[in-house]
């Protein structure tokens, strides 16, 4: 949560700093401000108030607020409420701070440094401006080690000192940082989409170091006060992936996007035939020695892997176990050196699923993480890490990051499969060559996109909405119950559809849609006769089926889209797209902010 910005070099740094945060917003949208140190004048700007950057852009055409060096932020709220005092940055004393992350001991703090009475706001954030403010006497490195000793939980600061001109500082725990050399000057961020703009060069501050940003360029101290190496890393995507691309919203442009990221996902992977993973260094010993498997992720993450469990599970017939990493080390798990840990996570920042993932190492588990983002910090925690690919997702509800997520557990589970000698070559070539048809038969979904947005209006009004399937068919209900919630505050959930008779199908009335997926051959009489069920209590019934399946009495369902047909199971990534247009457009219709729904952050770094 919350989106970091800081700028210094040869030009004006408010609107670089402006344009930043609008594309940052997806990280916290309550409040966003601006910090610009006064080279003329001396001492320090700042523009900040509750709302959008959109707000804040009016306000600094209001006031001076010149520069050539700057820091800015947009806040999630964690401490205190939504107001202009709580906004970053957060001023005290010759200290001007930005802060992303949670300030555990911030009472202590406050009791021991006697700051009763002397803050503005509400923060945690301030706090540590002050404690910062303390311990400054000249020297920013030694008191920027000074206040990191004394502070406790996550952080990713950004620092100006108002009687240091053209520099701006930064240290982390945990909470990401990216810094980067323009050709102007310096520029960091919490997110690499925020400096594609200016370079494809960039390196992720290590934790515990302290980074000095300024137009002469970059550098780097441990807390020792030792020099430090950097470790650069290159963008690998198109600089233009990062704005609409003529769409009206991120959330469309990335559902559109996916034939093309998942092609990019999967093909540098498949060898010969077969899925291939030696770019990343997995052996297959890894993949045959493990006795059972434990996915550790959050949310849609968290989603993608119980398909993987269905499939790994049906195919491989080892036990897996995908756990909510919040809940993960607060459950007394069971991980060992025979359990494979897979984390997943399209930021590589998920605060709970790093520190599952750092306790499942400890306990000798192997570990591969699937991400997003290059040197994220899951990333460099796991032995080995797998790529998706997906580019930039800006809009906070996923989905390109979703299905890619799922192109790569599609390759494990077969390389696994292939490892412990349960294939044969017409058993891989089916499976591969079905694996590659994804991206035409998810094409052949969004050229329909029209028909889905016709389903989308029969739930415009409603209050609540159900989803109902079996077996794979639940394990992607659960997402696209989750989208729906997401973007357009509709009341929905899904249910696994045998168990509607156990206590939920009271709830079903006339005025409830129903959305039904059934693509499973061995469940589709099952499914069939739990849709009846809820059909008999009045419910209106939105099919989703193979193309080419024989309905009775066609004339009961409410709507029916017939689903490209693929073996059963790969109908998840179809289904999928036709669920995510669903959202999108019942949002989009309801007249809502599609990529930024209320109280939501897409990357979440604080637990």
């Amino acid at each position: 949560m919350c989106g970091i910005i800081g700028y210094t070099g040869k030009k004006q740094a408010s609107e670089i700093m402006l344009d930043a945060l609008e594309l940052l917003e997806y990280r916290g949208y309550d409040s966003a401000g601006i910090a610009l140190l006064d080279e003329k004048e001396g001492g320090t700007k700042v523009a900040k108030c509750a709302g959008r950057v959109k707000d804040l852009r009016s306000l600094c055409t209001q006031k001076d607020v010149s520069g050539t060096c700057g820091i800015g932020h947009t806040r999630w709220a964690t401490h205190g409420g939504v107001c202009d005092s709580n906004a970053h940055p957060h001023r005290f004393g010759k200290v001007t701070v930005i802060h992303n992350g949670i300030i555990e001991n911030y009472r202590q703090l406050i009791e021991k440094y006697e700051l009763d009475g002397k803050l503005r706001s509400q923060t945690d954030s301030e706090v540590a401006a002050a404690v910062l403010s303390r311990f400054y006497q000249g020297d920013p490195y030694a008191a920027i080690r000074k206040t990191v000793l004394k502070l406790k939980g996550t952080f990713a600061f950004a620092v100006l000192f108002e009687d240091i001109p053209g520099k701006i500082f930064a240290v982390r725990n945990v909470s990401p940082i990216v810094a980067a050399s323009t050709e102007d000057g310096a520029i960091l961020s919490s997110d690499v989409a925020a400096i594609v703009p200016f370079t494809t060069q960039y390196f992720v501050v290590p934790e515990l170091h302290v980074v000095c940003l300024s137009r002469d360029g970059i550098e780097m101290y441990d807390l020792s006060g030792d020099r430090a190496g950097i470790e650069w890393m290159t963008v690998d995507w198109d600089i233009s992936r990062s704005d609409k691309g003529g769409y009206p919203f991120y959330m469309e442009k990335e559902i559109m996007e996916q034939p093309r990221v998942i092609e990019e996902t999967v093909l540098p992977r498949v060898k010969d035939g077969k899925p291939d993973f030696s770019a990343e260094g997995i052996g297959d010993d890894m993949l045959t020695q493990c006795r059972r498997i434990c996915v550790i992720a959050c949310g849609t993450a968290m989603h993608a892997g119980l398909v993987g469990k269905s499939l790994i599970q049906a195919m491989i017939g080892i036990h897996v176990d995908v756990v909510m990493a919040s809940e993960f080390m607060y459950n007394d798990p069971v991980v060992d050196g025979e359990t494979l840990v897979i984390a997943i996570s399209q930021s590589g920042e998920t605060i709970d699923t790093l520190e599952a993932l750092k306790f499942a190492r400890k306990c000798g588990s192997p570990s591969i993480s699937i991400v997003n983002v290059k040197g994220a910090s899951i990333a460099r925690a796991s032995e080995y890490v797998i790529y998706t690919h997906a580019g930039p997702e800006i809009a906070v509800a996923s989905t390109k990051a979703y299905t890619t997520q799922l192109a790569v557990l599609y390759l494990l589970t077969a390389r696994m499969a292939i490892a412990r000698g349960l294939w044969d070559e017409d058993k891989t070539k089916r499976y591969m060559a079905e694996l590659l048809r994804i991206p035409r038969v998810m094409e052949e979904v969004l050229a329909r996109k029209e028909e889905i947005h016709h389903i989308a209006d029969t739930m415009l009004n409603a209050r609540d909405v159900f989803m109902i399937g079996r077996g794979l068919d639940y394990s992607i209900l659960l997402e696209g119950s989750l989208k729906l919630k997401e973007v357009s505050y509709i009341h929905s959930e899904a249910y696994a559809s045998g168990e509607l008779k156990h206590g939920t199908i009271a709830l079903i009335t006339s005025e409830t849609p129903v959305i039904a997926v059934v693509t499973q051959e061995k469940l589709k009489s099952k499914e069939l006769s739990n849709i009846k069920e809820v059909q008999s209590r009045g419910a209106k019934v939105i099919l989703l089926i193979k193309g080419g399946e024989v309905l009775e009495q066609e004339k009961i369902w409410s709507r029916i889209f017939r689903l490209p047909v693929m073996e059963d199971e790969f109908m998840v990534m179809p289904a999928s797209i036709v669920l995510q247009l669903i959202a999108y457009f019942v949002s989009l219709d309801k007249g809502l902010d599609v990529d930024k729904p209320r109280n939501l952050a897409k990357v979440v770094t604080v637990e």
